[in-house]
């Protein structure tokens, strides 16, 4: 029951009921707590929050209760507060957690954001085919190393300019290793395929065109835009696959296509297709599933695959052998889909955008939005005597500086007013100073720099946020007051109802009133499919020994003529003991098997056997009403049985599982139909049964058709109403004993901290 309430006091506090930070004197108070105000603004956001939408929102009635809900819940804030649960590493830790993740949606430019999840969706709906010539330089390389790459590329581009061909320049040039295989060709793509830069100029280029020189982290590209196309939407295929890779033997890759073919041949004459690929595809992820693979869209498998694929028109229909660099295919297509709408693909393409080098555009401009709002200055002359210190240590990550310098105290730059020393910047370079292959010194130096003023207005901001947004202040209140409030309601409430016996029992017999059974009648009934199922069931009702056909007892073999134990049967034994000791309702019948050989006195000794093994489980504590020992039929002298095994078999002990149980009944009936007989036996109450709440309740024998069923009805016994036992409604009294602790608690916490209402305000939110 507890998570009950861990549900309601969530509900409570993440829906809106939160406190802010502490009421200022002159601004009006709803309530008081103590000497505690509770803000009149405070309150009507909250209200707001959770109620504007209802039509009784500003009904007296509505004010009133809530404002007493609220009271009650700052109420138990504030004790634990006053107990110092606010002050704890656990408590601290969680809060930070929460507050990370709520600071998210602030820190960002959201007209960006949103651009850029409306030019995705634009940009998705066209493909691009295009090839591209890559000459590689590191995101942080030096000037003179970038200035050198942009002027390679462009000489290039003067080149294809002048008419050479595009694919034979990115083989001789292109840094891309697939350059020398594809002369560059990268295929159909749409967009959030590639890194956003390159997407950008690709889809702005025109058709048959080269693109200036483009910069992303792998370098500098010149992009050839050859064609644009609607774009083709999903497809859904299976596939079967025979395995042949570039440069295997030439018997081998015969020995595929023959495969490849012979498969194909079987399914033109209509053969199963998830039997072929179960047992041909030597694709191990998908041939148990009859080669089914995920949706895909353009860029996502090998051209030559989706063209195949995307070929296909008809549910249904199955392409030509195909061959890719991972072997042979045969494709078959199941669905195909277009470009969902705007609304079904927004959230995802937002997740996706904040993950993605688009994020890049937003954090710049985010960045430049607060240096402005947060009015950041700063010092040119001390930050060129800070770049100075730069120096060839720096590149080897071995850099530091003179804690005794005397510049360090020295503002570099203010973020509304606060200062930010060459003391601070030196020691951020200090611990991120990293090892350098290129470039100078100094330019390592200013991107340092550029990287410390970011995180230094990224920081300001996260620890600005409550001052400027009211949403977010009271969001992290929120979070603040329901981890307080889930603490101390663990230990007064929740944990206290369940783990008090002698409380839950006081209060049990206090309100016995309240956990009453009402009319109620101790019946069996029989649904079944038919009559003649019907039939079998009731003749068998009484029986009450059915065996246990799921069972699988494993027999005990013996030597001729004796009747000692292994060690294996032993172990063996120990289980079935273990089985019956712990179900009551189960009965074990123990069969002793004779061997020819053992003549006239085989029923004794087969007698002997089973006798052995009743006493071994009455030893391991089996009661003697849940055995019964048999000695079964003659063994045969000759025929197929006079052999060794034969003889083994016959002496032996077989055991037979029996049970009480009506479901055992049930399912033996429904051998053939699982769905042929249900039986229940138990206690019921009205409404707990339809069919039973049709007939009348007196002890007697009913039959019943209904929804083209047939139900046998029997009622045993009319039970009275009476009161129920603590353990068959713990789960109601503790929920109950939960809300009366509850109550007692705030009655308590009124008195220790008194509450007056101003009427006043609460008449000006009804009015309002």
């Amino acid at each position: 029951m507890r998570s009950n309430h861990l549900l309601v006091a969530a509900a409570l506090f993440v829906a809106g009921c939160t406190a802010t930070k502490k009421n200022d004197s002159k601004e009006p108070a709803i309530a008081t707590l103590g000497f505690e105000p509770i803000s009149t603004s405070e309150f009507r956001y909250v209200y707001e929050k959770n109620n504007a939408g209802n039509d009784d929102a500003y009904t007296r009635e509505s004010i009133t209760d809530y404002l007493n809900l609220y009271t009650n819940f700052k109420l138990k804030v504030k004790e634990a507060e006053n107990r110092g649960l606010d002050t704890t590493m656990a408590f601290k830790r969680e809060l930070e957690g929460y507050k990370e993740q709520l600071a998210q949606p602030y820190l960002t430019e959201k007209s960006v954001t949103d651009q850029l999840v409306k030019q995705a969706y634009d940009r998705l709906q066209q493909e691009v085919n295009a090839s591209h010539i890559l000459i590689t330089l590191l995101p942080d390389a030096a000037p003179e190393d970038t200035l050198a790459a942009y002027n390679k590329v462009l000489a290039i581009r003067q080149r294809v300019q002048n008419g050479e061909d595009f694919g034979k320049l990115a083989q001789e040039f292109s840094q891309d290793p697939s350059a020398a295989e594809n002369k560059g060709n990268l295929g159909y793509f749409t967009a959030m395929q590639m890194v956003y830069p390159f997407e950008d100029a690709a889809y702005k280029t025109p058709e048959g065109e080269v693109s200036a020189p483009v910069r992303t982290r792998f370098g500098y590209h010149l992009i050839k835009v050859h064609n644009k196309r609607p774009a083709r939407g999903e497809v859904k295929v299976a596939h079967i696959m025979v395995r042949a890779t570039p440069g295997m033997p030439k018997a081998d890759s015969l020995v595929a296509k023959q495969r490849i073919d012979a498969i194909y041949k079987r399914l033109q004459r209509n053969e199963s297709w998830d039997k072929l690929a179960a047992e041909f595809s030597e694709d191990a992820n998908s041939a148990s599933n009859g080669g089914e693979l995920p949706w895909f869209g353009t860029g996502r498998m090998i051209p030559n695959f989706e063209d195949a694929a995307f070929d296909l028109q008809k549910e249904g229909a199955i392409a030509k052998p195909v061959l890719t660099p991972y072997g042979w295919h045969i494709i078959k297509l199941i669905d195909k889909r277009g470009l969902p709408p705007f609304e079904d693909m927004e959230q995802n393409l937002r997740n996706k955008i904040a993950k993605d080098s688009r994020s890049e555009l937003n954090k710049t401009a985010f960045l430049k939005r607060i240096k402005a709002e947060n009015n950041f200055t700063e010092n040119a002359t001390a930050k060129t005597a800070a770049l100075a210190k730069a120096s060839d240590e720096l590149l080897k990550a071995a850099w530091d500086f003179d804690a005794n310098d005397k510049t360090l105290g020295q503002t570099l730059f203010t973020i509304q007013g606060k200062p930010y020393t060459i003391g601070d910047f030196y020691t951020y370079v200090k611990e991120q100073q990293r090892p350098r292959t290129s470039g100078t010194p100094a330019y390592a130096m200013g991107q340092l720099y550029d990287a410390f003023a970011d995180k230094s207005l990224m920081e300001y901001e996260k620890a600005n946020l409550a001052n400027k947004y009211q949403d977010y202040r009271m969001l992290v209140q929120e979070y603040h007051d329901g981890i307080l409030l889930f603490q101390l309601m663990d230990e007064k409430v929740w944990s206290k109802a369940v783990e008090d016996s002698v409380g839950l029992k006081a209060y049990y017999e206090q309100n016995k009133e309240k956990y009453k059974w009402g009319p109620r009648v101790q019946a069996t009934i029989i649904s079944a499919a038919n009559k003649d199922l019907l039939n079998k069931a009731a003749a068998q009702l009484n029986n009450r020994h059915y065996p246990v056909k799921s069972a699988n007892l494993t027999d005990v073999m013996f030597e001729q003529n004796k009747a000692d134990l292994s060690k294996e049967a032993t172990i063996r034994l120990n289980e079935f003991a273990e089985i019956l000791k712990n179900n009551p309702s189960l009965s074990l019948d123990v069969n002793g098997h004779a061997d020819a050989r053992e003549a006239a006195s085989k029923d004794n000794v087969a007698a002997a056997r089973a006798q052995r093994i009743v006493k071994y489980l009455q030893e391991e504590g089996v009661p003697a009403s849940q055995l019964s020992m048999n000695v079964l039929g003659k063994a045969k002298q000759a025929g197929p049985d006079n052999t060794e095994t034969g003889r083994r078999r016959n002496r032996r002990v077989s055991f037979t599982l029996y049970t009480s149980e009506l479901s055992a009944l049930a399912d033996n009936l429904n051998e053939n139909n699982p769905l042929g007989v249900q039986i229940t036996d138990k206690k019921f109450q009205k409404g707990d049964n339809k069919v039973l709440d049709t007939v009348k309740w007196e002890k007697g024998t009913y039959t019943v058709q209904q929804n083209g069923r047939e139900y046998l009805i029997i009622i045993s016994e009319v039970l009275e109403p009476a009161y129920k036992q603590l353990n068959e409604t713990r789960g109601l009294a503790i929920s109950d004993y939960q809300n009366y602790l509850e109550k007692q608690w705030v009655e308590q916490l009124r008195g220790k901290y008194p509450v007056s209402v101003n009427a006043t305000e609460v008449e000006k939110i009804i009015k309002q």
